[in-house]
């Protein structure tokens, strides 16, 4: 079965009270991004492409064929929000890293873009 992408629509309607005379709704339901629309499992799907299947930032290519318009610049937004939401993980998995006596690391190669050599360099990780 092909990807899709679903539009989730919150209904929140406007109930007025006559003898009050007041207006409430109901509050929108939290969201992974403060004042943003997109929801946990988009997120999710962005940054696995992005950085588990090193998908570049031609991910809105990708998306705009599906029908979904997603402009680069909102989606390196997303990445950002998410990587402030996902600190606390990280922060634990370093404390639980460090807390032992000895560190084992091993020194990978991989290919890193040069800026303005047009051509990569040799990073390790």
């Amino acid at each position: 079965m092909p990807t899709s992408f679903r539009v989730i629509r919150h209904v929140r309607p406007e109930l007025g009270c006559r003898a009050c005379d007041r207006i409430v709704q109901a509050p929108l339901p939290s969201m992974p991004v403060e004042c943003g629309k997109p929801g946990a499992g988009l997120l999710a799907h962005i940054l696995v492409a992005k950085y588990a299947d090193r998908l570049p930032p031609r991910q809105s290519e990708i998306y705009a064929r599906e029908g979904v318009d997603l402009a680069r610049s909102t989606m390196a937004d997303w990445v950002g929000r998410s990587a402030s939401l996902l600190e606390p993980i990280g922060d634990a998995l370093a404390r639980h890293v460090t807390a032992g006596n000895t560190l084992h690391a091993d020194d990978t190669p991989i290919p890193v873009l040069a800026p303005g050599a047009r051509r990569t360099r040799t990073g390790r990780l």
